[in-house]
């Protein structure tokens, strides 16, 4: 068991136990809210490591499949009695319940089943249409509490997930760099940039051996690096940086795949997705050399490289960059980000491929 502070959060096989230590400090009674299947993987363990102490679970919701503001006013009513609020399973299931915890003023805690996004530690929430297509984004200076990363249920989670987590973390270090490039960031802001480098080097370093292991289910050190690069360095970047310099091009994309049926149809993952938008963002950027390595990396795991990775189609794109541009990803930025631009930089893209 490891722990550590800003927000707390414990990592290991047996990070559970820390519950008790942890959560009575801020009352009794909890509510838990996941997934499905993030439930049937942690709920008994959690409810195992709260045996004998006074902390009292008095409901466990599924959080409705999206993170719809419909989803979260279903669940409003439930939470009523609760002290605190307990989010198991991915990003989306995470947000629906951070975003709770933000709008009805409950401390949360996060106990997240996969290692695919930073939204167990990051105060930012991601807010859908039921559809799948981003609504908006929910802005908190609230991160959980404590992050309870058990890594036997990750080890055991499909593979999948941590590898479309390794996509987009590394999107972290490149957007948040990017975007600050012209100005003179605040301390705060310049903490998280410097700490950036944590969300590319070590996934470039162990992310092969890393899929490996949570393949054959083995913790090791490759994996435990690997998971807490996706879900401690890259929120504790978004944590200290301010929103402007989170997000970037390679999320401004991902926007803009939303918008297409088939991005849902396949079932392509937030972190899937956003990794090509990063090949794109280093072309547009004309960072050829990092990109030809991210590039590298991602074909040898099989991230996307190219459009027909994402069913995704070059007539599609004029729809698809018009979406990219109509939220805040790009609006600061070194230099003005047009449709022809990033249309340019998908094409460029496309014409390198063997």
């Amino acid at each position: 068991m490891q722990k550590s502070l800003f927000p707390g959060y414990t990592v290991g096989p047996d990070a559970y136990e820390d519950i008790v230590n942890v959560c009575p400090a801020y009352g009794k009674k909890v509510v838990i809210i996941g997934g499905k299947r993030a439930l049937a993987a942690a709920k008994d363990k959690i409810l195992k490591a709260i045996e004998g102490s006074t902390l009292e679970v008095i409901g466990v919701f599924w959080y409705g499949g999206e993170a719809s503001v419909e989803n979260m006013d279903m669940l409003r009513p439930q939470v009523a009695d609760a002290d605190m609020l307990f989010a198991v399973g991915g990003g989306k299931a995470i947000d629906t319940c951070k975003v709770l915890a933000h709008s009805t003023n409950r401390p949360f805690f996060t106990f997240p089943t996969i290692a695919s996004t930073c939204a167990s530690c990051t105060s930012l929430g991601i807010v859908y249409h039921p559809d799948g297509s981003l609504r908006e984004y929910s802005f908190s200076k609230i991160p959980p509490n404590h992050i309870f990363i058990d890594t036997e249920i990750i080890a055991n989670a499909p593979v999948r997930y941590l590898w479309a987590g390794m996509g987009d973390t590394m999107a972290k270090h490149y957007e948040c760099t990017i975007s600050s490039r012209n100005d003179t960031p605040a301390h705060s802001d310049a903490m998280g940039i410097a700490l950036s480098s944590m969300c590319a080097a070590p996934i470039l370093r162990w992310g092969k051996q890393a899929m490996a292991d949570c393949e054959a289910h083995r913790v090791t050190e490759e994996l435990t690096e690997i998971i807490l690069a996706i879900i401690v360095s890259t929120g504790f970047v978004s944590n200290f940086v301010q929103v402007d310099y989170t997000t970037g091009m390679a999320h401004a994309m991902y926007n803009g795949f939303t918008i297409l049926p088939s991005t849902e149809a396949n079932h392509h993952l937030h972190g899937e997705v956003v990794s090509y938008g990063i090949l794109v963002m280093l072309t547009v950027d004309k960072q050829y050399e990092e990109r030809d390595r991210v590039m590298a990396f991602n074909k040898s795991i099989g991230l996307p490289t190219k459009l027909a990775d994402i069913h995704a189609r070059p007539e599609d794109l004029p729809a698809v960059t018009e979406k990219a541009l109509a939220g805040i990803d790009v609006r600061v930025y070194p230099y003005p980000v047009t449709q022809q631009m990033l249309i340019d930089g998908v094409m460029e893209l496309e014409s390198i491929q063997k």
